[in-house]
């Protein structure tokens, strides 16, 4: 069924993804945001401009003539929440839109949450949807006050908790991992086998098209990562033997890493490093999600996607 369907935030490396894969099935896509991308050129596409959140919208006309909205849009840096205080943006442009879609009968709003709603950036047991939220940054926090702005309204929703996802032109924490897995120095993390859930982008994409219409994800929140974890060690040393380097990596206690860490970049900073986190996705299966891609060919794919057409330092290794 050809579905009329507006993406909100389709300009980053989520954003370009789903729409492009929206379009490719065959739906009517209105691609919102404050730049094009490249789906734009497509026929079934209608790119129209998203003014900044964080000073209201008027989500009538984006909305208008649509069956299906996947809101992707988001203040979405998190240095700019915790240094402005910004964190009644998302809500409030969630509040606002979720009223526009109930004026125009949505059939299903599709809401890109985070994990970090669920148990910020590291966790001591499996998470799942069924425990208590624990949110820790503001950014996190506003994403559950926004869950609950959708799941009070009354409009048909589904609500999505992926982990950091990956894959062609992915930034922030992927990227940084990019970064240091192409220094062409030995690296301190052999003994590092904190396990990491991480969600390749053609998986989340699997995941939305499940939720287009399928009623066993109706009014429902899910965690979506991929099955299996992977440990930081694992995800260097693939990252590294992609490019046809040798893994190089030397077994330092965490111990001992971890102040260093923490003086670079902070607890958070060593929280996606150091710590553990994963997460379930048992309710997304049972739900009739069946992910396609294994994160260490996932992660493989990306890189040579990178060494292919991006500006990212990933070289093949001289010794």
């Amino acid at each position: 069924m050809t579905l009329r369907i507006l993406v909100t935030g389709s300009s980053g490396f989520i954003g370009s993804a789903v729409v492009s894969a929206l379009a490719e099935a065959g739906h009517w896509v209105r691609s919102a945001s404050r730049r094009p991308n490249k789906a734009a050129n497509r026929d079934n596409v209608e790119w129209v401009q998203l003014p900044d959140i964080g000073h209201g919208i008027d989500w009538n006309p984006l909305v208008a003539g649509r069956d299906v909205v996947v809101h992707l849009a988001a203040v979405a840096s998190r240095d700019r929440f915790e240094r402005l205080g910004d964190a009644r943006a998302n809500r409030r442009a969630t509040a606002d839109l979720v009223q526009a879609c109930r004026r125009y009968a949505i059939k299903r709003l599709i809401f890109m949450s985070s994990i970090g709603a669920q148990a910020g950036s590291a966790a001591d047991a499996v998470v799942t949807e069924t425990d208590e939220p624990r949110p820790v940054t503001a950014y996190d926090r506003a994403k559950l006050a926004a869950e609950e702005e959708i799941r009070l309204s009354g409009v048909p929703f589904t609500i999505l908790r992926p982990v950091i996802v990956y894959g062609p032109g992915a930034k922030a924490n992927i990227a940084m991992m990019m970064r240091i897995a192409a220094l062409p120095v030995p690296l301190p993390f052999g003994a590092f086998n904190n396990r990491r859930s991480l969600l390749s982008i053609d998986n989340l994409i699997q995941a939305i098209f499940l939720c287009l219409e399928g009623s066993a994800t109706l009014n429902q929140v899910f965690i979506v990562c991929d099955s299996e974890p992977i440990t930081l060690a694992e995800m260097l040393a693939t990252l590294r033997e992609a490019t046809g380097q040798p893994p190089r990596l030397v077994s330092i206690s965490p111990a001992i890493i971890r102040p260093m860490v923490v003086a670079a970049g902070g607890h958070q900073l060593w929280n996606r490093i150091g710590r553990e986190l994963v997460a379930s996705p048992a309710k997304l299966e049972e739900a009739g999600w069946s992910p396609q891609i294994e994160t260490k060919t996932g992660l493989c794919k990306m890189v040579r996607w990178c060494r292919e057409t991006a500006p990212l330092p990933i070289k093949p290794y001289e010794p």
